[in-house]
């Protein structure tokens, strides 16, 4: 493996990195935020729905300016931009000033996130194997990292402004430091993979012409990219459920041991934890399972995995099973969102920023939906029975996995099947 790409591979890592820490930033700060701006809960939650809003905006732009720009220009630019952004929600002392910071900081967010996924992409076609899974372990360690210097900055007394804008500072140095070592552009395998069919196309037109099959051939390829566009919506709507789980873990694990099982806050609090670390490690792992099982299998049996975690929580009264019901629900989705953004990269090379924006932000739009939804079914029944939902879409997200089946799919499939039959013989 040459150099360049080894070092486009670890600033990768880095931005990814440099993204999580970011928004954790946010994140370990808003008590102390929502203290300060005298804003209760129900209106925090307004506010955050604003910050998904310039999120998912954000995600459109910087999808369609990766496309035209390339990932070395739109990366490090909102990295910076992103890491300017984050002190503005520690200045405002009002609800409409901050509902402004949180816009600017979620549009900001938004614009990192697709176009260092779109340059994860090119990495993955450049080296010609799974490597997804693990830029999105490194966003969880910067989320941690995070809550490490948070928990450091508020015991030093410091106010959110100061530590933010710390952070920041060595957010903007760190992305443009990493800059250089981004590709260029689309490597050269995706190059030829977009030149190749264009140049069939072209042959394919000519002999078109000369046989008065022009027309075929237009609605051919007019067909192809409708049905490119319709799997890129299968995609995100697959997406939007499994992120929706996510948020959903993410604001009511803690709160279902503590409400349910009658556990104290701090014991309850681990159920997140369980459910982060494992999600962590299981994205470490996914690359490897991918390159050997594929892309569809680990969607598939991971959404399974993930239906049978969440069902374990939702009926079992002992704490014990629900820790390991948190446990195999964040190892079971670990690997799905990355897959999903990885074969909407892969589906058009040369709108790979488009179609993970598309997939991205209505993912992000489920993980916003994901705690609102369970909140609002829990005025009909008990927390734990809200989670029936969850299975649900697990289960949806498990039966439709097929999207994914590649050409090396139906190859080891094939081969497993003449394995089988030449055993029984």
């Amino acid at each position: 493996m040459n150099e360049p790409l080894r070092a486009a591979r670890v600033a990768t890592f880095v931005y990814f990195s440099l993204c999580g820490t970011l928004m954790g930033t946010w994140v370990v700060n808003i008590p102390a935020i929502e203290e300060r701006v005298s804003i209760s809960h129900a209106a925090l939650g307004g506010l955050l729905v604003l910050l998904g809003l310039g999120a998912f905006v954000g995600m459109q732009v910087a999808g369609r300016l990766t496309d035209s720009l390339g990932a070395r220009v739109v990366v490090p630019a909102t990295g910076v931009l992103c890491s300017a952004a984050l002190v503005l929600p520690g200045l405002p002392h009002d609800p409409w000033t901050l509902a402004g910071a949180l816009m600017v900081f979620g549009f900001c967010n938004g614009c990192l996130d697709v176009s260092m996924n779109a340059h994860a992409v090119h990495v993955e076609k450049a080296y010609g194997r799974p490597v997804m899974s693990a830029f999105h372990a490194t966003f969880s360690v910067g989320g941690v990292l995070a809550a490490l210097v948070g928990a450091a900055t508020a015991s030093a007394g410091q106010s959110p402004a100061v530590g933010m804008a710390a952070m920041g500072a060595l957010g903007i140095v760190i992305a443009l430091v990493s800059a250089r070592a981004l590709l260029p552009a689309a490597p050269a395998a995706a190059a030829s993979a977009v030149a190749t069919p264009t140049v069939e196309a072209a042959s394919s037109a000519g002999e078109a012409a000369s046989t008065g099959k022009t027309g075929k051939a237009g609605q051919a390829s007019a067909a192809a990219r409708r049905g490119t566009s319709g799997r890129i919506w299968v995609l995100a709507a697959l997406a939007l459920m499994v992120m929706l789980c996510e948020g959903a873990a993410n604001d009511w694990s803690a709160l279902h041991l503590k409400d349910v099982l009658g556990a104290p806050a701090s014991t309850a609090a681990f159920a997140y934890g369980t459910f982060a670390a494992t999600m962590t490690i299981g994205r470490l792992l996914a690359d490897r399972l991918v390159a050997r099982f594929g892309s569809m299998a680990i969607l598939r049996y991971g959404a399974a995995t993930a239906a049978v975690g969440i069902a374990i929580v939702t009926v079992s009264p002992w704490m014990w099973a629900a820790f390991a019901g948190w446990a195999l629900f964040g190892l079971g989705l670990s690997g799905c969102v990355p897959q999903l953004f990885s074969a909407a990269g892969h589906a058009d090379p040369a709108a790979a920023g488009a179609n993970v924006s598309r997939v991205a932000g209505l993912g992000y739009v489920g993980m916003l939906a994901g705690p609102a939804v369970i909140g609002w079914l829990t005025h009909f029944t008990a927390l734990n029975h809200t989670f029936v939902l969850l299975i649900l879409l697990c289960a949806i997200t498990a039966v439709a996995a097929g999207v994914l089946r590649t050409d090396s799919d139906r190859t080891r499939r094939t081969r497993r099947a003449r394995e089988l039959a030449h055993g029984s013989n």
